[in-house]
């Protein structure tokens, strides 16, 4: 999950039961930082995430960089999918727990209007981004001050 190439010490691992998570508190060049990595199920992936999400948010802190990344197995706006696509109950639950635990997608909002995919279904014949890196709004801001955004 990170190069052996960084100066990165951990200090605290935990990983959930179910595999969908794993979350490595360390320090990088004398700063705390926390990585949480998310993979989520094939089926039933928002209802998997706002079940995660609450066990993590005791570790997003404004105060350190917290860093979450992971594939989510869902879109989380329409310009993640090539083909329009009905907003539907899970996912707009989904966006409202990140919106509660002050989570914002890192890539939209560099990204606001750019439609990138990770992912292609051959079965759907469809694009969808799935992976995503929503991190805490406080620090987002913090890190996008230190690199003059």
């Amino acid at each position: 999950m990170i190069s052996d190439e960084i100066d990165f010490k951990a200090k605290t691992i935990k990983r959930d039961q179910k595999g969908h998570y794993i979350m490595v508190k360390g320090s990088l060049q004398w700063e705390d930082i926390t990585v949480i990595n998310i993979h989520a199920p094939n089926t039933g992936a928002p209802r998997s995430i706002k079940q995660v999400l609450p066990d993590l948010r005791k570790h997003l802190h404004r105060h350190y960089y917290t860093i979450v990344v992971g594939e989510f197995n869902t879109t989380l706006t329409a310009l993640d999918r090539s083909l329009k696509q009905k907003s539907n109950k899970e996912r707009l639950e989904l966006n409202t727990t990140l919106d509660q635990l002050d989570l914002i997608e890192i890539y939209r909002i560099l990204h606001p209007t750019t439609k990138e995919y990770t992912f292609f279904s051959s079965v759907h014949r469809t694009l969808s981004k799935i992976d995503h890196m929503p991190d805490h709004k406080t620090s987002l801001n913090n890190f996008l001050n230190k690199i003059g955004l």
